[in-house]
């Protein structure tokens, strides 16, 4: 319980640190997490979820940027900071979200709501322009990214 507790505190500083932080403060925060995450509380081979997650983050986000779903201010292409926002969450899914995925609806329900408002709470608090149709998009997602998690934990009978 105290691990998972851990990894929910950890997640959630790393956020804040590359949300106001930017990628000063992203790089060394969400590289103490993930290799912390990693030494401590993942099981074998987790580092590939973080890994894709990584990958999967660099397409979307870069895509929706991109796109003119998201605009930053003095710069272009897809943040760092923005980007390893995805590992980090990557580091809940086996640890405090773990209960999550046994209940397909509500994880759904908390991809395609959750999703959207970490995003634009973080681009009111880091200066980043979302446009509407991205808040959609972005619901689309990440519901459909948690709802497929959710299917994988009740098909699958191993962990990583």
């Amino acid at each position: 319980m105290l691990g998972k507790i851990v990894n929910a505190l950890a997640f959630q500083a790393g956020w804040l640190a590359c949300v106001l932080g930017g990628t000063p403060w992203a790089i060394p925060a969400a590289g103490v997490i993930v290799v912390g995450h990693l030494r401590w509380l993942g099981g074998p081979g987790e580092w590939r979820w973080l890994a894709g997650f990584a990958l999967l983050g660099a397409i979307v986000d870069g895509t929706l940027t991109l796109l003119g779903g998201l605009r930053f201010a003095g710069g272009s292409g897809l943040p760092i900071w923005l980007w390893l926002l995805w590992p980090l969450f990557a580091t809940t899914i086996h640890h405090s979200l773990a209960w999550l995925w046994r209940h397909p609806r509500l994880a759904i329900l908390g991809g395609a709501l959750g999703g959207p408002s970490s995003y634009l709470g973080g681009a009111r608090l880091a200066d980043v322009v979302m446009a509407p149709w991205a808040v959609v998009v972005q619901a689309v997602i990440w519901g459909s990214l948690c709802g497929y998690l959710a299917f994988r934990k009740t098909t699958c009978r191993h962990r990583a």
